[in-house]
């Protein structure tokens, strides 16, 4: 079916309630590779339920952190191939620190759908509260269908954060498992492109590769820990544009310039852009 943003834009995704545990925040932060050092301090605040604290990303993967079916792109004016499909920016804003165990409602609707000519840019927006009906925190994401454009839609804003130009105040490098994907698909993505060599061939890659929330969810702890010395109470929400794939067992390196409240991030790997567009907000 073609996509119809006559349709999509503006349409409800619907209200979802779900909960999470201490549990499953250990298990979040472990398959992003927390508690590489068993005896750091600020690993265990990670790894164990001691003093545990949150990383701001949990908040995008919770709603679905149960979920062990792959997703599917089905929603009113959009029908897509789930191979075709890739990340291509995620932002969240927390308005407070997560809490390590909560309920929450997340409403989320389709807010633009974008023409690029051979591929299709879907943008959109969600919102949970706690039990109390309190913010807890805001995303937005986009995804990125390729082969999906031509439908005559607009091509959507290019903006782009300007990176410094100076040597960065802190090069950061944060190996990656060979089995990371294997881990982080137990976060609720069952993307098969992240785990079976014949589906991620068949959508034109030479083996599986690293989900990109688990990239984006890598960086924004590799920069708190580097730079905010594993605060994550410092940290009021983290942006980035997914720039290209990691492989399991890569490793990634991450440049910071610090610019008042804001830390500015470039992600790759080896010479190859990861993550771009990148932006740690402080509080």
């Amino acid at each position: 079916m073609p996509i119809d943003p006559s349709v999509a834009v503006g349409a409800s995704l619907g209200e979802a309630t779900f909960s999470w545990t201490p549990s499953d925040v250990l298990l979040y932060h472990l398959a992003l590779g927390a508690g590489a050092d068993p005896m750091s301090e600020v690993e265990l605040r990670y790894a164990t339920e001691s003093d545990l604290q949150v990383l701001p990303t949990f908040g995008v993967v919770a709603p679905n952190f149960k979920q062990t079916k792959p997703p599917a792109v089905s929603w009113p004016g959009v029908e897509i191939d789930l191979a075709k499909v890739l990340h291509g920016q995620q932002e969240i804003t927390v308005h407070r620190p997560l809490p390590t165990e909560a309920t929450a409602t997340i409403t989320t609707r389709i807010t633009d759908v974008f023409d690029k000519g051979k591929a299709a840019v879907i943008v959109q927006k969600a919102t949970a509260v706690d039990s109390s009906g309190e913010p807890l925190y805001t995303t937005r994401s986009s995804i990125f269908a390729r082969g999906e454009g031509g439908f005559g839609g607009s091509r959507g804003p290019s903006a782009s954060v300007e990176m410094p130009d100076r040597v960065p105040d802190f090069v950061l490098e944060t190996p990656t498992l060979p089995q990371q994907a294997l881990l982080y698909r137990l976060c609720g993505d069952r993307n098969p492109l992240h785990s079976d060599p014949r589906f991620a061939a068949a959508a034109g890659f030479p083996k599986p590769i690293l989900h990109g929330l688990c990239t984006y969810g890598i960086v924004c702890k590799a920069v708190i820990d580097g730079v905010l010395g594993g605060d994550v109470s410092q940290a009021s929400g983290f942006a980035t544009r997914f720039a290209g794939v990691v492989y399991p067992g890569e490793t990634l390196r991450s440049q910071v310039w610090q610019e008042d409240k804001r830390l500015l991030v470039t992600c790759s790997v080896d010479d190859r852009p990861v993550l771009t567009d990148t932006v740690l907000t402080l509080c």
